[in-house]
């Protein structure tokens, strides 16, 4: 576990770790300027080097012996990635000298065919010799001699001084070496700004280069050669798309042959387009991935929940009635009703009330409390100034090793509080910052809004309501990630989470006067979720969760759970069947009772637990995994840039048929991304025009950047980096709901009915 970032020493000066650093020790120590010498500090032990540079800090993690002492608080998997990265640099170290032997044993070239090597070499090996200097430095690597591969060394004299000229015969191999270096980095620049004329040209947004198939295309055109032909716009239009919508028809067809065993949601994604249009996507979701089915131009029908069940009850019967455990909307009143028709004409399936949306609504009501928004403007009034001056910009990134003090999150009210939450776990540097002799030199920090942050991360009343806030809140952001999380279907975490989240404000508040204000909102929020049946069954199926209650398990769990059962199997006989061996589970007989399945309850997921141990219970063990494989939420952010509102106004019905095929590519291929990306991308940048819809309120400026041009040159902006170590761990934040649920006032959602002082007593916090 890291430790909790050391003090700045006055003397030393921080400096930004760039993206020009790949080496990847670098994402796990701090660079320090100490007069004219750069120290690297560990971020775990807080030890400080004074030399030898990443490759000493690397040792220091791998626990080499050798040149540097061992860290006895990194983490094994950190460990392990410096030794297996020590090890690379070692073969290529041998693959050096390898080459550097192989080029000392060629034969040397006579004089007079110099001219005959140079004029060859561009033809037939590619290769540009360099025009060579009259004077080498005597230990140059470029001097080698060809009788003993040693490096060509002079008198004393020559030592001191310089040389002439060196031996002809050793130039054209060494100057070939270091000609291949060039070309290659060269060849690389070239690469890039054809990439890049093409992306400005076409107006294609920058965040396509994350895309998992950039890459692929890459290395695919690299494959075919110098002659390889691009695809005309007919071709793209035409074969191209056929045999695209054919193989993400195959991609989804396997997923599809899961729904037998795992069931799926269906979920309908509503949005508003710039046109004021409104658009529901259509998605089935399942352990396998999430597969956009369609859209709907839903506008001439909001108003009519006749028309959105007609819509719905087509939809079910379309992916089949038998894989369907619900069907999840807004909770808006027309869905509600619609919803619950739905239900009544199939009675295996549930409607359930997007929970992502519900939370969200939650941290907006947080955000309305007078106290939460004053302190939220001034932390906004921080950003702003920062996020609108470049040598503010570049010195926050420097105090705080390239984080920003602004986190994007998925949406306006949880990128407030996540933000609030990055300011406090950077509070420390911050207030380094504004102490330091660079602040007070800076002309930015004579400004009014230089002058307002100064007051404001100097004053301890700021910091304590910053603090209670994240207290108050990030329980509610963690069941947000939850619910929008890809890692893991969310079903057996949702009703613990709430629990939590509530648990953890009545005891940061303790009096009842205090915390029932927040409580309300929760639960006025969560008033539809809390009777969807399944989120109580995913509870009880979770045996974390399960086995972790002393005594009686709370009759609203129990009850939710006896709901399923009657709903999702229609069977009698099996329903029979499944309480009897309900006993079994409870009781932990047989498999579910041994050490290996006590010890996987914390480390498997619920369904693959259920799949191990459940072969004694097969009928209860298929409604586990059926109901613990279900979302949450159907909030699926990933339709920027896909032309659905010229899909929806084609009027030509060929080419109207022919976008349906583009949408329905496009989109899943971007929905397949979610499972199958697994590297790091470059930080996500705030000011960005990527993040401008959730972060706008933190990073716009309120005068004209035009007035002050010389803080507003984004070329002399320093890079955001990847290194979080000062965020702390990244933890799992299903697993960190913990164990024990005994409070019967949060499961009751007791209300106070005397709140007419409550506001005030929010206030006076």
């Amino acid at each position: 576990m890291a430790l909790a970032p050391q003090p700045i020493a006055s003397s030393l000066e921080p400096l930004p770790i760039t993206s020009q650093k790949h080496d990847p020790a670098w994402k796990h120590c701090q660079m320090f300027k100490n007069g004219d010498r750069v120290q690297l500090k560990c971020l775990y032990c807080g030890k400080v080097f004074k030399g030898g540079g990443i490759h000493r800090i690397k040792e220091h993690l791998a626990g080499q012996k050798g040149n540097a002492s061992t860290c006895l608080r990194v983490s094994p998997d950190v460990r392990l990635l410096m030794q297996q990265s020590l090890d690379g640099v070692v073969v290529k170290k041998k693959k050096k000298q390898k080459i550097a032997e192989e080029i000392t044993s060629i034969s040397p070239l006579p004089t007079s065919e110099m001219d005959t090597f140079g004029n060859q070499c561009d033809v037939n090996s590619g290769l540009q010799l360099l025009a060579v200097p009259e004077t080498l430095e005597p230990d140059s690597s470029l001097l080698v001699t060809r009788e003993e591969g040693k490096t060509n060394r002079g008198t004393d004299r020559r030592k001191r001084g310089r040389v002439k000229r060196a031996d002809k015969s050793a130039i054209p191999d060494a100057v070939a070496i270091n000609s291949i270096a060039l070309d290659s980095k060269r060849g690389n620049n070239q690469v890039h700004m054809a990439i890049a004329r093409f992306l400005y040209d076409a107006g294609v947004p920058l965040e396509a280069v994350n895309s998992v198939y950039f890459q692929q295309m890459i290395d695919a055109i690299a494959s075919g050669g110098p002659g390889v032909a691009a695809p005309s716009y007919q071709d793209l239009r035409g074969w191209i798309l056929k045999n695209s919508v054919e193989e993400v028809k195959n991609d989804i067809d396997q997923y599809m042959g899961t729904w037998a065993r795992t069931g799926c949601s269906v979920l309908v994604d509503q949005w508003n387009t710039h046109n004021g249009r409104i658009l529901i996507n259509i998605l089935a979701h399942c352990p396998e991935g999430i597969m956009f089915l369609r859209s709907v131009d839903v506008s001439d029908m909001m108003n009519s929940a006749d028309a959105l069940y007609e819509l719905l009850k087509e939809l079910v019967e379309e992916v089949g009635v038998r894989n369907v455990l619900q069907v999840i909307t807004n909770g808006e009143e027309q869905y509600l009703v619609a919803g619950k028709r739905l239900s009544d004409t199939f009675p295996t399936l549930y409607w359930a009330p997007c929970a992502s949306r519900c939370l969200d609504l939650m941290l907006e009501d947080f955000g309305k409390l007078e106290w939460i928004n004053a302190t939220l403007e001034q932390a906004k009034s921080i950003a702003r100034f920062v996020y609108n001056h470049n040598v503010v910009l570049n010195m926050m990134r420097r105090y705080t090793f390239g984080n920003d003090i602004v986190a994007p999150g998925m949406t306006r009210f949880a990128t407030n509080f996540m933000t609030l939450k990055r300011m406090v776990d950077l509070k420390q540097n911050l207030q380094d910052m504004i102490t330091s002799q660079e602040w007070m030199d800076c002309p930015c920090s004579k400004k009014p809004g230089g002058l307002e942050m100064l007051d404001l991360i100097s004053n301890h009343s700021f910091w304590s309501s910053c603090i209670l806030i994240v207290h108050l809140t990030d329980p509610l952001l963690r069941v947000f990630r939850i619910v929008g999380s890809e890692k893991r279907p969310a079903m057996g975490y949702v009703y613990a989470g709430i629990y939590r989240a509530k648990e953890t404000i009545k005891k940061e508040l303790v009096k009842k006067e205090d915390y029932i204000v927040y409580w309300n909102i929760i639960d006025n929020r969560w008033e539809q979720q809390w009777h969807v049946p399944l989120h109580a069954a995913g509870f009880y199926l979770n045996p974390k969760f399960f086995y972790s209650i002393e005594g009686d398990i709370h009759n609203e769990i129990v009850s939710g759970m006896l709901d399923c059962i009657e709903r999702l199997v229609p069977d009698t006989k099996i329903q029979d069947k499944i309480m009897k061996e309900l006993n079994t589970y409870k009781n932990s007989i047989g498999d579910f009772g041994r050490k290996m399945a006590i010890r996987a309850r914390d480390t498997l997921l619920p369904a693959e637990w259920w799949s191990t141990y459940g072969g004694s219970c097969p009928n209860l063990a298929r409604l586990a995994i059926r109901v613990l494989s279900q979302p949450c939420s159907s909030i699926v952010n990933k339709r920027n840039q896909i032309p659905f509102e010229q899909m929806h106004d084609s009027r030509n019905c060929l080419e109207h048929q022919r976008f349906i095929d583009l949408v329905f590519v496009q989109y899943n291929l971007r929905l397949m991304q979610m499972v199958q990306m697994n590297r790091e991308h470059d930080p996500r940048d705030p000011i960005s025009f990527d993040s401008s819809n959730v972060v706008d309120d933190w990073v716009s400026g309120k005068e004209s950047c035009l007035q002050d041009y010389g803080t507003s040159d984004w070329m002399a902006l320093d890079p955001p980096s990847g290194n979080t170590m000062l965020l702390g761990p990244s933890n799992d934040e299903a697993g960190d709901l913990g164990a024990g649920f005994d409070d019967d006032e949060i499961f009751n959602r007791v209300k106070d009915v005397e709140e007419d002082n409550t506001e005030d007593n929010v206030v006076n916090q």
